[in-house]
């Protein structure tokens, strides 16, 4: 019997061996490959094998993180932010930038070994443990910075070459020195555009062919480490010479002179040299020159002193200053009267602002390589684990090449114990004859830096092209932005075409910012950005302890990854402020888009456990207390009925909760099948998805539960007790008037609804009833109007807050409130009012008050036939089980009988009022009159037999079906009288009804008190009477029933 069972199920569930080869063989080929292979087998042609990714550990992660983390910055900026800086605040900058790093590291390796990592990297990572709006947003941000950060590379490859390779291959010459600036960004512009088509070309050929260039560029790399280090050991024994010339205190660009000194002696003459040449109008020694250089002498020092020679003490503190600033040593000199033509003169100055965290942003970019390697998972053979060696191992690879445990650190002694600090601040290397100032601490030669940086900026910019277009088609490929959809395609290989076409589209806007200095910190927020959510996720992950979370690197900690993130946030506003909520406006928007337009995805992310957490957290703190009267608003419970096709019968009865809640609190939207759950579990989803539409439709945010009942009134009673969870429960039941009451086949429906009403007053809730709910308004914005309240009773505050709520919405916006009260005969009508405004000015309410006086007056015939009828109505069809047929003669047969002795009770003056009778009789004909025509409306089928029925043919007719004392009962109700407390209720609902109709027949909506129902269940069906005439001739109405407790207040 069990083996039965077991085989029934293999259809649904798989077998264990089936599952454990499928894992095994798990494949995180890319998508482009394996719709090629599918449309291979659909052509029938031969199956072109195409292979797993066969990247390891060295080639697809350490290399590219080494590539980039040993970049541009180390060889170009680095000697120039230990200058400027100075070694205590670069002592900060690498530690604070090193250590935020480190700590993403360890986070991401922890992420990495969660589970496979197909393609996507960083982004695959974020989304799968933040959800996809977190992910898509810090996904494109991450994209863009490495999108900017190729373009980084590739300006630092043709600074290289511009400025120390090749310098006469600049096309824009500057003819004076204030123009070198902007020639030089031209040419960055030019040449840089040409570098970009050129990677691009590579690229596109084939990632294959990346990784082999790569291994020749990283050897160049690795060359210039070593010798960087040789050269700092050799000035121990021998400084390299590299004379900077000093004028007064000034350096000098050493370009267009060879010889440090103003004049010297050939043949015993005293002759001026090309020094003399730049400063004066003329080569004579009575020529005019320079203020400055007649009052200063010029003096040579060295450019490297050495290890050994102390400037490591001179180059402690920073010198920080604006654009146009000269580097100048700590000498005395002797200032000139006039300093406007110093910039005019061959003086090394600064070329842009500095200040520290300028320098903060611009070296980040040096420590970002981390995640050069993830953002190629797609291509590795075993992404989580060679993600996590290789990423660890490429920050302490650092460490034994640069001798120091925080890698960069050892530079920052290096470079400020060796080299002048007037150099270090020199960030072209003028003052050194154009040579790249770290190549001039190298050994052998400084070729070996300038080719070694040369080569590593282009492999840089190779592995930012390679990895941004693949983190766009995994964010493509994810359908979470719907605009982005075209760059999920590419080759038949995989290769991500259209992605990369964009990344060098966007790359080229970098490019013609064409300042190094400019891109760097654009591109710090975004990695700054990417890397905080990172350590967020891995966090987040940790704190909550999810089942799934169960990563192999166990070196890890929440407390490290929340420190991670709390640096980066530190560092994003350090680097530049207004970069930083720039960023974060930019991931922001996309964010909301996301939410808003992408496609919806379970991941099973961490922020939906997070809000599991926030929520039960939540609910156990509102179980401890009720809600203060000032916190308290309708939480809803919204009762649908459903149609045969299961489809809502009363969507605006949706709107008008929208409306109401504006998406505040709890709505719960409800609605009952009829049977079991077990043969109609299929139709109660049907209809849970059929209500989920209309909410969506009509915009109303919150709950459904569908319910399966044996019978309504169980089912609704069943929602009204269990709904809600814990402190969040709805205290307010809304549900729509039966407008098609009397003439309902069934009368459980009207029994159903007054059961509801007692059981909603039981369990001390708010009930809201709306009459012609589907005139409603929609989402079409009202005129100017009024919302009619009508206070005839206190309820608690819920008639006045129902109007205030409304207003909130657009659609009541222009709606203005009126509070009717109602006074008796003994009420000071005047000091009613007053009160009541004085009181509405105490709720910070704004209405018109209004006080309508209502007089004991005689009962009419209209309101004693009305009464009678009615009575005689519910008694017959309470002693008779009639058929529908039956049903309708025995109306007929009391109509007539009920005319005739109304007319002898006004003739003999039995009803002693001064009424009118004639007037009396015309509005009881044409009431009459009206209700056959509504039966004949309602009831005409074939089986209506078209007669005049009298008392006598009545009683022949049902003699013969039913007993003769049920004639003799019949027979009493045509001489009954009206119960008098059915005709003192009646007459009030009569003249109520007369007095709203008067005042609100034109308002947009009246609210009125909902009177409780009898306490007997005999007299349901006369209730339901009184309430109809209380809204006869209205058409929109919502009778309001308080839950028993204060809900407005006067106080703050």
């Amino acid at each position: 019997f069990s083996v039965f069972h077991i085989l029934e199920e293999m259809d649904s569930n798989p077998m264990v061996s089936s599952l454990l080869n499928k894992l095994a063989n798990y494949t995180n080929l890319t998508q482009g490959v394996r719709e090629h292979e599918e449309a291979d087998e659909d052509e029938g042609a031969k199956k072109k094998t195409v292979k797993s990714p066969q990247m390891g550990t060295f080639i697809g992660v350490y290399l590219p993180c080494l590539q980039n983390i040993l970049g541009v910055i180390l060889f170009l900026r680095m000697t120039w932010i230990v200058g400027t800086a100075g070694i205590l605040e670069s002592f900060i900058i690498v530690s604070m930038c090193c250590s935020c790093t480190m700590l993403t590291a360890i986070s991401m390796s922890a992420i990495a070994t969660n589970g496979v990592v197909p393609a996507g990297g960083s982004y695959y990572m974020i989304s799968r443990s933040l959800g996809p709006e977190f992910g898509g947003a810090v996904g494109l941000c991450f994209y863009l910075g490495t999108t900017f950060a190729g373009a980084m590379y590739i300006l630092g490859t043709i600074e290289i070459l511009l400025t120390y390779i090749v310098p006469s291959a600049a096309i824009f010459k500057a003819e004076e020195k204030a123009q070198e600036a902007d020639a030089l960004l031209n040419n960055m512009r030019v040449y840089g555009t040409c570098c970009l088509t050129l990677m691009a070309l590579v690229v596109f050929v084939g990632v294959k062919y990346v990784n082999k260039l790569a291994l020749v560029f990283l050897a160049c790399v690795v060359l210039s480490i070593l010798a960087i280090y040789a050269g700092v050991i050799k000035t121990i024994f021998e400084p390299p010479v590299f004379p900077v010339c000093l004028l007064g205190n000034r350096t000098l660009q050493n370009h267009d002179f060879d010889k440090c000194m103003k004049t010297e002696i050939i043949d015993n003459l005293t002759v001026t040299t090309k020094l003399w040449s730049l400063f004066c109008e003329g080569p004579e020694l009575n020529a005019s020159c320079n203020e400055y250089f007649s009052l200063n002498n010029v003096t040579e020092i060295q450019g490297i002193p050495g290890l050994t020679s102390g400037v490591i003490s001179e180059n402690m503190w920073g010198s920080y200053g604006p654009a146009g600033m000269l580097v100048e040593k700590a000498v005395p000199s002797v200032p000139a009267s006039v300093a406007s033509q110093d910039k005019y003169m061959p003086y090394v100055a600064n070329d842009i602002t500095t200040f520290f965290t300028l320098l903060v942003g611009i070296y980040f970019p040096s420590v970002t390589g981390i995640m050069a390697g993830s953002n190629r998972s797609g291509d590795l053979r075993d992404a989580q684990r060679s993600i996590p060696i290789g990423t660890i191992l490429a920050i302490p690879c650092i460490v034994i090449i640069i001798k120091s445990i925080l890698k960069y650190l050892s530079c920052v002694v290096v470079f400020g114990a060796c080299i002048e600090g007037v150099v270090l601040r020199d960030k072209f290397g003028d003052s050194v004859k154009g040579n790249l100032v770290i190549g001039t601490l190298s050994w052998p030669s400084p070729w070996v830096i300038v080719i070694g940086s040369f080569f590593s900026c282009c492999g840089a910019g190779l592995q930012s092209l390679t990895g941004a277009p693949r983190l766009l088609q995994a964010i493509a490929r994810d359908g979470i932005v719907p605009f982005l959809q075209v760059f999920g395609h590419g080759k038949a290989n995989g290769e991500p075409t259209w992605a990369l076409l964009l990344t060098a589209v966007i790359c080229e806007s970098g490019i013609l910012i064409a300042s190094l200095d400019a891109v760097a910190p654009i591109l710090s927020m975004f990695f700054l950005m990417c890397y905080l959510f990172v350590n967020l996720a891995c966090a987040l992950q940790t704190l909550l302890r999810t089942p799934n979370w169960r990563p192999r690197f166990k070196y890890y900690h929440w407390a490290l990854s929340f420190l991670g993130m709390s640096l980066c946030l530190a560092l994003m506003f350090i680097s530049s402020w207004y970069y930083a909520l720039v960023a974060m406006l930019i991931a922001g928007c996309i964010y909301k888009y996301i939410e808003y337009r992408g496609a919806e995805k379970e991941w099973g992310d961490g922020i939906r456990g997070l809000s599991l957490n926030a929520a039960r957290y939540a609910l156990i703190r509102l179980e401890e207390a009720p809600p203060h009267t000032k916190n308290w608003r309708p939480q809803l419970l919204v009762l649908l009925s459903l149609d045969s096709e299961l489809s809502v019968k009363h969507p605006r009865l949706l709107s008008f909760t929208t409306q109401l809640k504006a998406g505040k609190g709890l709505t719960i939207v409800g609605s009952v099948l009829e049977g079991t759950y077990l043969t109609r579990e299929s139709d109660a989803k049907r209809a849970e998805q059929s209500i989920k539409s209309a909410m969506a439709a009509e915009k109303t945010k919150g709950f459904c539960h569908v319910v399966v009942s044996s019978n309504l009134r169980d089912g609704f009673s069943h929602l009204i007790q269990s709904a809600g969870l814990g402190g969040m429960k709805h205290n307010s039941v809304l549900m729509a008037w039966p407008a098609n009451w009397k003439q309902s086949n069934d009368p459980q429906s009207w029994r159903n609804f007054i059961e509801t009403i007692r059981e909603t007053t039981a369990a001390h809730q708010a009930l809201l009833v709306a009459k012609n709910v589907d005139s409603f308004p929609h989402q079409e914005r009202l005129a100017e109007g009024t919302i009619d309240v009508w206070w005839i009773v206190h309820d608690g505050g819920l008639l006045m807050l129902l109007p205030f709520l409304l207003q909130q919405h657009k659609v009541w916006r222009k709606c203005k409130m009126r509070i009717f009260t109602v006074a008796q005969l003994d009420d000071n009508s005047i000091q009613m009012k007053k009160d009541l405004q004085m009181f509405l000015y105490h709720l910070r309410l704004n209405a018109e008050v209004e006080v309508v006086e209502m007089h004991d007056s005689d009962i009419s015939a209209f309101t004693y036939e009305k009464t009678l009828v009615m009575e005689q109505r519910s008694q017959m069809l309470k002693q008779m089980q009639l058929s529908r047929t039956e049903r309708e003669r025995e109306i007929q047969s009391i109509t007539d009988e009920s005319r005739s002795s109304i007319r002898r009770k006004n003739q003999s003056g039995a009803h002693g009022s001064a009424v009118n009778n004639q007037n009396a009789q015309l509005i009881h004909d044409r009431n009459t009159a009206s209700h056959a025509a509504l039966n004949d409306n309602s009831d005409a089928t074939p089986e209506r037999v078209h007669m005049t029925w009298t008392k006598e043919k009545f009683c022949t007719e049902r003699t013969r079906n039913r007993e003769p004392n049920a004639s003799v009962a019949v027979r009493d109700l045509f001489n009954m009288k009206p119960n008098q407390s059915n005709v003192r209720c009646m007459h009030t609902a009569v003249k109520l009804n007369e007095v709203v109709v008067n005042k609100s027949q034109g308002a947009h909506l009246v609210l009125l008190n909902m009177p409780g129902p009898p306490k007997s269940r005999g007299g349901d069906e006369n209730y339901m009477e009184f309430l109809e005439v209380l809204m006869e001739g209205l058409n929109r109405v919502l009778l309001v029933r308080g839950g028993g407790r204060e809900v407005i207040t006067i106080y703050s």
